[in-house]
């Protein structure tokens, strides 16, 4: 199974997140721009169809490309959510008088991204449920779930809205987590291989769902102990065995994962420029600090005002410590990350605690 999941002239390929953003800079191997994954869509909705039930859960609707149109008020501008290196997406508005017999809410709102293959075989509360797709002459579209509050990337780098309370913060690693850890742990392991927040969208409660499998694969399976592949990714998230070797594992998504929660931790982007030299990459700047109690309430995110409570900051940065470490074997498990947040979602600050903590160990 792969990753190229389109052909001809599509109107939609793959994408980030429901906001317009700035993407940092993927990493690609040199053949990147002269060839494709040896992989393509289904040619048809039959295909589509059969692979769907092959493995899904999901029941799928097949829209036509006029019921498209018509969803998204003709792919109006003022439809547009945002786009990537790839493609758009677009809103748009199931009604019950876009088809006769079609058995949804009224009114549903959805929008349009390009990864049929993997959202169409694998469900879980933290990845964006698939609605249906369109395969139709060279029009490549998949509906989904709109979520509302967009990426996680716009709420913690944003200079408008209002800063993500640390209570939050936990809750979107701790969603995060569990969608990484179903996907490592599928029948058929999957490596998402391009974690980062801009890919962990939003729905009105701050639920975190990972989007934009289009770098998705599939993980090794018996004896093998990695998957070798091109280097695809992002900068600053991607594991430094990875970029070395292109040997991919689960432990690549591990290290991603560390990354976002120093990002959520500190507030910082993963890859910065505008900051001096030595702060520019923040895996690497960050990690000497994290082990040391004191020294890590220094790079917490000020505009969380220290509102916080200290131990369970510091208990976050020791999981990000062990995540980002430089020996893969080293990293956790995605179900033991999972396992270290849940008890940090409700740990508040007692009256011993103190800024000025002594204490060694974790």
């Amino acid at each position: 199974m792969g990753n190229c999941w389109f052909k001809g002239n599509p109107y939609f390929n793959r994408v980030s997140s429901n906001a317009t953003k700035a993407e940092s800079p993927k990493i690609q191997s040199p053949s990147e721009r002269t060839e494709k994954e040896d992989c393509q869509l289904p040619s048809n909705p039959k295909e589509v169809e059969a692979l769907r039930k092959d493995t899904a859960r999901n029941p799928l609707i097949a829209f036509t490309f006029e019921e498209l149109k018509r969803m998204t008020k003709n792919f109006r501008q003022d439809s547009l959510l945002g786009g990537g290196g790839f493609g758009r997406v677009y809103k748009g508005f199931i009604t019950k008088d876009l088809r006769e017999g079609l058995e949804i809410e009224e009114p549903t709102r959805v929008a349009v991204k390009a990864e049929v293959i993997f959202l169409g075989q694998l469900s879980h509360p933290n990845l964006v449920k698939l609605i249906g797709y369109c395969c139709e002459d060279d029009h490549r579209v998949l509906v989904y779930e709109f979520m509302p509050l967009g990426s996680v990337e716009s709420h913690l780098f944003s200079r408008v809205m209002v800063p993500l309370t640390w209570s939050i913060r936990m809750k979107i690693a701790l969603g995060a987590a569990k969608g990484l850890a179903f996907l490592h742990e599928a029948e058929k392991p999957v490596i998402y291989r391009d974690f980062k927040t801009s890919n962990i969208l939003l729905d009105e409660e701050y639920n975190a769902k990972l989007s934009d499998f289009g770098l998705a694969k599939d993980g090794p399976v018996g004896d093998k102990s990695h998957v070798s592949t091109r280097i695809m990714g992002t900068y600053g998230y991607a594991a430094p065995e990875y970029i070395m070797t292109g040997h991919l594992t689960a432990m690549s998504d591990v290290y991603s994962y560390g990354v976002v929660l120093l990002e959520l931790l500190t507030g910082r982007k993963s890859l910065d420029k505008s900051r001096p030299v030595r702060e520019q990459m923040l895996a690497d700047w960050a990690l000497p600090l994290l082990a040391q109690k004191k020294k890590v309430l220094g790079i917490v995110d000020p505009r969380l005002a220290e509102d916080y409570p200290v131990k369970a900051v510091q208990k976050t940065a020791m999981l990000a410590y062990h995540c980002l470490s430089r020996n893969p074997k080293a990293r956790p498990l995605m179900r033991d990350i999972v396992a270290t947040l849940e008890p940090l979602q409700q740990l508040e600050e007692t009256p011993g605690d103190s800024v000025a903590v002594t204490l060694e160990g974790t």
